[in-house]
């Protein structure tokens, strides 16, 4: 069986961050990743709130913290999953790729798998995935040239994403079941300055309708009742995240909906398994609070690893 110190579980910016700690710190390094590395944030357009990056895209700043990690030697393997168990005491990285099964056995383990957006669960939205159902505005978004789209949601992310869609839309609506959006001041004011965006307060989406692709969007709302049609070529989703969390269900204590609990030091439940970035429980999920978990996921995880060294001898 193959043995490695440190196992980094995903190559977001928490897991990229970790491999460059951990190889500073002199550690033997894998990082496990199932994507591009970079995670999430190679879906955003741009990342404007990384100190000392002033304007990056963010497949570009992906693309730094993977050459910055490969700059120190750590190995980034591409795999189709990964699951963590413990068998007589030491912990068991099984990876698949293909038809390919691989097991490690790993001194520590660091989970920095973040999270995806949450589907809105209506009638039609599974259907129309793909369709005109999005959860990528960098992805998709130049597929609606001159066309009205809806973005469903009012934090952060899709008062940013609408912004970014009038790019290309001709209209944007942002349909949001409060009555003023969850985004930071700025990013409310520009997007409400933008005269391609359309705020649609107090209401949800009840049904997503279309032929084949999406045509019209049946929203309720949600102080009078009152359901009303909304003919879009599009809609984005920005409804909240849910935790990656599947290589450690189960083992590793974590609050209701996934999010991984975690000490200052990124420790789990389980000795020798830390946690960092999005998927665990926090306040803030940004690239810079990523990458600040994964420094201190790897210091802890190479203190532990010392520790287990030292009662050996």
């Amino acid at each position: 069986m193959e043995k490695r110190e440190l196992v980094i579980i995903g190559a977001g910016p928490a897991g990229m961050s970790a491999a460059i700690y951990g190889k500073r710190a002199g550690l033997d390094v894998l990082v496990l990743e199932r994507g591009a590395t970079g995670g999430q944030i190679n879906n955003t357009y741009e990342v404007e709130n990384y100190p000392a990056i002033e304007h990056a895209s963010g497949s570009e700043l992906g693309e730094m913290f993977k050459k910055h990690a490969l700059k120190f030697n750590a190995e980034i393997r591409a795999v189709s999953s990964s699951k963590v168990e413990i068998r007589d005491g030491k912990k068991i990285v099984v990876t698949k790729k293909g038809k390919d099964i691989n097991e490690i056995e790993a001194g520590a383990v660091i989970v920095a798998t973040g999270a995806h957006f949450r589907k809105l669960g209506c009638e039609g939205e599974a259907e129309h995935i793909g369709q005109g159902v999005s959860f990528c505005a960098v992805c998709d978004g130049a597929f609606f040239e001159d066309l009205e789209i809806a973005v469903v949601g009012g934090g952060n992310t899709a008062v940013e994403e609408a912004e970014y869609l009038t790019k290309f839309a001709s209209k944007v609506f942002i349909i949001h079941r409060r009555d003023e959006f969850r985004a930071v001041k700025s990013s409310v004011e520009r997007a409400l300055a933008n005269p391609k965006i359309v705020p649609v307060y107090n209401s949800v989406v009840e049904k997503i309708e279309g032929n084949g692709m999406v045509e019209n969007l049946v929203i309720k709302n949600v102080k009078t009742g009152e359901l009303s049609n909304l003919p879009v070529a599009g809609v984005f989703m920005f409804v909240g995240q849910e935790p990656e969390d599947e290589c450690v269900r189960g083992l590793v204590k974590a609050e209701e909906g996934g999010w991984i609990i975690t000490n200052e030091k990124m420790e789990t439940s389980v000795e020798g398994i830390f946690a960092a970035g999005d998927v665990r429980s926090k306040f803030l999920r940004q690239v810079i609070t990523a990458a600040s978990d994964g420094a201190v996921a790897a210091m802890a995880a190479s203190s532990y690893l010392s520790s287990k060294t030292l009662n050996i001898h």
